[in-house]
């Protein structure tokens, strides 16, 4: 996949542009499920926990509570809670792919 990498500088000059308190984005592994960034400018949520049954990550949701649409930009985040999952155990009888994805290698 192609990605694009920014700065804190970036992040503050895009959320004031726009008005935004701060970015939520997601599909990027993050190992305890979600990671905030920027000085809260923006926050990375992975839903997926042991990515690729091999990576042993958390997942995350994000959810916001009813004072965050009328909340100043500064404070937005305080009214973000955040639930993290862990990988549903396996017993032996699941099935191992044997071959490995050219990304791990």
């Amino acid at each position: 996949g192609a990605g694009y990498t920014f700065g804190q500088d970036i992040t503050e000059q895009f959320n004031h542009v726009n008005g935004l308190a701060f970015v939520a984005r997601a599909h990027q592994l993050i190992m305890e499920g979600y990671q905030w960034a920027h000085r809260q400018g923006v926050v990375t949520v992975f839903s997926a926990p042991n990515y690729c049954y091999r990576c042993g990550n958390q997942a995350a949701l994000m959810e916001v509570d009813e004072q965050f649409a009328s909340v100043d930009g500064v404070d937005a985040y305080d009214h973000c809670n955040f639930t993290r999952f862990d990988p549903a155990p396996r017993g032996d009888s699941w099935r191992q792919s044997k071959r490995q994805p050219d990304y791990f290698l």
